[in-house]
């Protein structure tokens, strides 16, 4: 009985050892395949979109209106010009001194300024003041910033390379043009853009666009384009006009004998 134990036993361990030999020479699994899109397609045909829109933009010239909206009193009616050399301007009702003197942006190949329009809080012919050269940023204190999306923000929405992220959207009320969630991806405090909605005409025709500063919708069909834009006044040594209004000091700083 005890040599049919042994022999039980060594047969036992006989098969244990054929089987592990035969485990460790099967070849290994290969890995399974997922059949999942790795990339967002979707978000890169959005991004691919609004970039070939932006470009069209950027040689898009023209002279339009838009109806600008934020909240802060009633609707004001922007004025855009992309002349045909590249130059441009950007004229923005009640926007500075507490909303009493009408402003205009303008980028030629003289410089950046800003100009007072003749207005309720300004009725003196206008005059303007050179902020910088054409491709400096506005200061902060002076950016009405309802210029960006027609000028510095197309290079950003061109850019492959900057931090967005983009979703096909529905145009904002009363707005047309096949439009796109823009989003940043960096949390960087100075994003390179305003997030918001950006809508476009096939032709490159800025229709709309929400963002934190308010909405601008198109009005109407856009005309020609000049050949360059015009100073709206003389370029004088005089300080740029600001968004508060002016404190009662300022107005009655007594004058020098």
């Amino acid at each position: 009985m005890h040599a049919h134990l042994r022999a039980a036993r060594r047969l036992t361990g006989i098969l244990a050892i054929t089987l592990l030999a035969a485990c460790a020479a099967d070849p290994p699994r290969p890995a399974p395949t997922s059949t999942a899109d790795p990339a967002p397609a979707e978000g890169d045909a959005a991004r691919d979109e609004l970039a070939a829109l932006a470009a069209a933009a950027q040689d898009r010239h023209l002279t339009a209106t838009y109806t600008f909206t934020n909240g802060d009193g009633p609707d004001r009616t922007i004025t855009v010009t992309s002349a045909n050399d590249g130059s441009w301007r950007v004229d923005v009702p009640g926007w500075g001194q507490g909303g009493t003197v009408d402003v205009s942006l303008v980028a030629t190949a003289d410089g950046l300024f800003q100009c007072a329009l003749p207005s309720a809080g300004s009725p003196a012919p206008a005059g303007c003041v050179r902020l910088g050269d054409p491709d400096d940023a506005v200061p902060r204190k002076l950016d009405p910033k309802v210029q960006h999306p027609f000028t510095d923000w197309l290079e950003v929405l061109t850019d492959r390379r900057a931090p967005l992220a983009v979703s096909p959207a529905s145009p904002p009320v009363g707005a047309t043009g096949e439009c796109y969630s823009v989003e940043t991806t960096s949390a960087s405090l100075n994003a390179p853009l305003d997030v918001g909605i950006y809508c476009y005409r096939p032709d490159g025709t800025p229709t709309a666009v929400r963002a934190a500063f308010g909405t601008l919708k198109l009005a109407g069909e856009p005309g020609p384009a000049p050949a360059t834009v015009q100073l709206a006044g003389p370029v004088t040594e005089g300080d740029p006009v600001g968004r508060e209004a002016p404190s009662p000091t300022d107005s009655a700083s007594p004058t020098t004998p």
